[in-house]
């Protein structure tokens, strides 16, 4: 017997083998193993084909017959052996995750609103009561909104480096991303005459290194009225106004003297604490106070700035930090949690869905 026969014999027995163990076999790994190892490049079945050429014509011919039904034959057992095991597969898959009709439902997960939303939203629905209108305005702003209309010097602080984003454009420094709401009331002043009535819900920046207190994008509510004969008691009032209704009837303001370019008289308005209405907590530093604002009456290099004449109008504006209002509301302690993407501290404060 040749070198070749010996080897045809060797593998007609090895793919009956292969056959025998393919009807048998209970995994898909099992035929994958099967087909490597009988129908592979480095089978005997392919070195059976490679000795092919050694043969006489009409044996090569017989031979390359026979080597190809058994060939076909084994792909035909695995894959019939493989459509067998996927479908039993399927079957218990559909079984195993079958919906069971007996069983009570699962509400869905309801989302909620954001503290930061939520307080957006009641500040902009208690001035809208008062008559007041929305007004928006861009974020990316020009130095003279953001600082010179509003009578900031140049050597103001706040327009330095550490303070302030500034957009690289030429000239350097016009072109920045707005620190506070108030350019909005510049524009609004720009684009109409009095009476003017808006408060300016938006983002802002600043350049803050993030700790509880402190986040470099945060939101502000800026206020403004201009009319004839607006007074400082036009302010106070509107500002208590507010505080009864945002921290309920018995909330106090006070009102502090202090300094801002835009506006004169200024102050800073302070609230009785939340948590122990003015007692003196941990909450407070024991002051029985809380600073929510700044406010004042509009200066009138403000006035001069957008074309409105001092001595014919008056006006006052306040702008509180959003952040700051709901860390109060909702007694958070960290800012930095309000951006954090928490589903559990959402949850924990227990805002309604939006």
């Amino acid at each position: 017997m040749s070198q070749a026969e010996r080897l045809f014999e060797e593998v007609e027995r090895s793919l009956g083998e292969a056959l025998e163990a393919a009807r048998k076999a209970s995994s898909l790994e099992e035929l994958e193993a099967l087909a490597q190892l009988h129908l592979g490049r480095k089978s005997l079945l392919a070195k059976a084909f490679k000795s092919l050429g050694s043969l006489p014509e009409e044996e090569r011919k017989r031979a390359g017959l026979r080597l190809n039904a058994l060939r076909e034959e084994l792909r035909s057992e695995l894959e019939g052996r493989r459509a067998l095991l996927e479908a039993e597969a399927e079957a218990r898959r559909i079984t195993r995750e079958r919906a069971d009709l007996t069983l009570p439902g699962r509400w869905p997960k309801v989302g909620r609103a954001h503290p930061i939303g939520a307080v957006l939203e009641e500040i902009t629905e208690f001035f809208l009561g008062l008559g007041f209108r929305v007004a928006e305005g861009p974020e990316v702003e020009l130095d003279w909104y953001n600082f010179e209309a509003l009578n900031m010097p140049p050597e103001h602080p706040a327009r330095s480096l550490w303070d302030t984003f500034y957009l690289e454009i030429d000239p350097p420094g016009s072109l920045l991303m707005r620190t506070h709401t108030s350019p909005v009331q510049i524009r609004v002043m720009e684009s109409g005459r009095p009476p003017v009535r808006v408060i300016a819900p938006g983002r802002t920046y600043r350049h803050d290194t993030p700790d509880a207190s402190h986040s470099p994008v945060f939101h502000q509510v800026e206020g403004l009225v201009v009319d004839r004969s607006v007074s400082f008691a036009d302010l106070k009032g509107t500002v208590e106004e507010f505080v009864r209704a945002f921290f309920g009837k018995g909330a106090r303001a006070r009102f502090r003297a202090s300094y801002f370019p835009f506006t004169e008289p200024s102050a800073e308005v302070d609230v009785s604490c939340v948590a122990c209405r003015g007692e003196g907590c941990r909450t407070c530093g024991q002051k029985g106070w809380l600073e929510i604002m700044g406010a004042g009456m509009v200066h009138p290099a403000v006035f001069e700035a957008v074309g409105y004449d001092p001595s014919e109008v008056s006006g006052f504006a306040f702008g509180m930090g959003v952040e700051r209002i709901a860390m109060l509301k909702y007694g958070v302690d960290d800012i930095r949690a309000f951006y954090e993407g928490d589903v559990e501290f959402l949850e924990r404060l227990r805002l309604p869905a939006p």
